[in-house]
């Protein structure tokens, strides 16, 4: 149990560093997103610990060529073809922002209009040069839960 609290602890000091850095990055337009892609925004995927990870939504949510963006988990859910669930870290890798919406079979990043691919994450339109960091996820009947 102490390995558990000692590991929220250690996510929510690296969720506020984030946050700071999200922050200055999006004010700063000097071209180099090495910073902000380096290190996933998404929730681990249940590294050493036991069950089913944290429940996001039922199947029927996710819009087949869409998807849906979960803020409070960092991460966006897509299903390029039916019954094909795919899962990126909601943070774009141009300058650290988050992503907001899904439109027209691409994520889509509201600080510079950057655009990722449901498909695979990878960039349908800069200024973004890196794709999304994929993100794991199970799908059990019709619940889609972080891995």
């Amino acid at each position: 149990m102490g390995d558990t609290t000692r590991r929220r602890t250690v996510l929510a000091a690296g969720a506020a560093t984030l946050a700071g850095t999200v922050l200055s990055g999006c004010g700063n337009d000097g071209g180099s997103d090495a910073a902000a892609g380096s290190t996933p925004a998404v929730p681990p995927a249940g590294g050493g610990g036991g069950g089913g990870g944290q429940a996001l939504a039922q199947t029927s949510e996710i819009p087949v060529g869409g998807g849906k963006v979960f803020k409070d988990q960092k991460v966006v859910v897509t299903q390029p073809m039916a019954g094909q669930f795919k899962a990126f870290s909601a943070t774009c890798t141009h300058q650290g922002c988050s992503v907001a919406t899904v439109k027209d079979g691409n994520i889509v990043c509201p600080c510079h209009q950057s655009l990722f691919k449901i498909a695979d994450g990878t960039v349908a339109g800069g200024p973004a040069t890196r794709p999304l960091a994929a993100a794991k996820i199970s799908v059990e009947g019709d619940k889609i839960s972080l891995a």
